[in-house]
């Protein structure tokens, strides 16, 4: 008897230790969440955001290589030529032929360019690279606020499932509980087998879609997780939320927030800078170009270019070249077309983003509306429905309602309060759809 007690203890002692103490269990494995948690975590380790991140390294990358060319260039060669034949020469008055030149020709050269004039084609590629920085960081930001939204959006998600669920379980005992009653009233004859065939029906589809919203809440998380760059199946979960009503906004301060501070307006006005550069790359080719050329070569009929007796050992030149494409049967010209056309494009384009910023922010701000005032119709709809089962139940027991009432009344407070967690979390989402369409989380 003392050993069955002394591990029995043991047995509670290692639960208890697997709930209390860190590393001791699941439960040290499990996260709670606040909102503002889940948002901060999401963008400090979400891959797809860290991924989009690195095309701000590329851009630099690129900004390095067009500052690159202008600056001089050093390359180097070294070539060797033979002749089939010695290279001589013959003359009428001469009795034999004259050596002018080796068989074996080896040479080295080495080379320095300097760009000096391109018709601003270097200065145009730089800005170009610039820009290209500028592009990336917006994009950057424009994940962040996708990614924001995304997490919220799973937040709130796994709220709605829980209630869902808690709804469900709710519904399920209610109508475990009538088919007991109905069981009761077969066996003494009060009812006939259709009535508790129904309530038996009914309770099963309560279980079983008990079992539905348990998979959807697991689902959720599971979507969170991944959000999060968590293992799909981490334990986790997350704080109830308030519904604060008091917030009210101007459309027009919406509107203007928006325009000032949308990455996706900011996007285009880079691409329009872009394409101004571009339009200036392509006019590039209507001037000459210039560059300074320095040379310095060694040659020998040896592999060591030490010179020979056709050879000069070492020699250098310094060159001014002009390069200058005068014709090119309205290439030029066209491209230019080409690229005011899609500065033409950007400029219609970001009229249209405009308009779908409005609808975006007029759609938020009418969800918020709608679902501030579907709370307390919702919340009174469950007070009535709560009252209406209640009073339907008594009326079964004394037999002056019957089984289908009974379920009806049932389905009518499931739906009762569904509707209402819906609308309280409609309002949160909507929030957050007001905040991403004025281009902030």
């Amino acid at each position: 008897m003392k050993v069955r007690i002394f591990l029995v203890w043991s047995g509670v002692l290692f639960v208890l230790s697997l709930a209390f103490f860190p590393g001791g269990g699941l439960a040290a494995d499990k996260r709670v969440y606040t909102m503002d948690e889940v948002v901060k975590e999401a963008l400090a380790s979400n891959w797809r955001l860290k991924a989009k991140k690195e095309t701000i390294h590329q851009a630099q990358y690129v900004k390095n290589q067009a500052r690159a060319d202008f600056l001089p260039k050093l390359s180097t060669s070294y070539g060797y030529l033979r002749y089939g034949s010695r290279q001589e020469v013959f003359f009428s008055d001469f009795p034999g032929p004259i050596e002018v030149g080796a068989q074996n020709n080896y040479q080295w050269k080495g080379t320095v360019t300097q760009p000096l004039f391109t018709g601003f084609a270097l200065i145009s590629s730089y800005r170009l690279a610039q820009l290209g920085i500028d592009q990336s960081e917006l994009e950057v930001q424009l994940e962040t606020l996708d990614l924001a939204l995304e997490a919220k959006t799973a937040y709130i998600d796994i709220l709605t499932a829980d209630h869902a669920v808690e709804t469900a379980v709710m519904a399920a005992e209610a109508l475990e509980s009538h088919a007991e009653v109905a069981r009761n009233f077969y066996k003494v004859g009060m009812i006939p087998i259709n009535d508790l065939l129904q309530s038996e029906v009914e309770a099963s589809n309560a279980k079983h879609y008990v079992i539905k919203t348990r998979n959807r809440a697991r689902l959720a998380r599971a979507r969170l997780n991944t959000i999060l760059s968590r293992p799909v199946n981490a334990d986790i979960d997350v704080e109830e939320i308030e519904v604060l009503l008091s917030e009210k906004g101007d459309f027009q301060d919406y509107l203007e927030q928006a325009l000032r501070d949308r990455p996706e307006i900011k996007l285009i006005d880079n691409k329009l800078l872009q394409t101004e550069q571009m339009v200036r790359l392509a006019k590039s080719k209507n001037y000459p170009e210039i560059a300074f050329v320095w040379e310095y070569t060694k040659e020998g009929d040896t592999p060591a270019v030490n010179g020979g007796e056709f050879h000069q050992a070492s020699n250098w030149s310094a060159q001014a070249a002009l390069t200058w494409t005068l014709w090119e049967w309205g290439k030029t010209y066209y491209t230019v077309k080409e690229r005011e056309s899609i500065k033409n494009e950007l400029l219609k384009t970001k009229m249209q983003l405009e308009q779908e910023v409005q609808l975006q922010i007029k759609d938020a701000v009418l969800n918020m509306e709608t679902a501030e005032t579907n709370i307390p119709i919702t919340r009174k709809a469950v007070e009535q429905g709560e009252e209406n089962l209640r009073v339907t139940r008594e009326r079964y027991k004394a037999q002056v309602s019957t089984s289908t009432e009974v379920l009806d009344a049932q389905r009518y407070l499931t739906d009762a309060r569904v509707f209402y967690f819906n609308a309280l979390f409609q309002y949160h989402l909507a929030r957050a759809r007001l905040k991403r369409a004025m281009g902030a989380y």
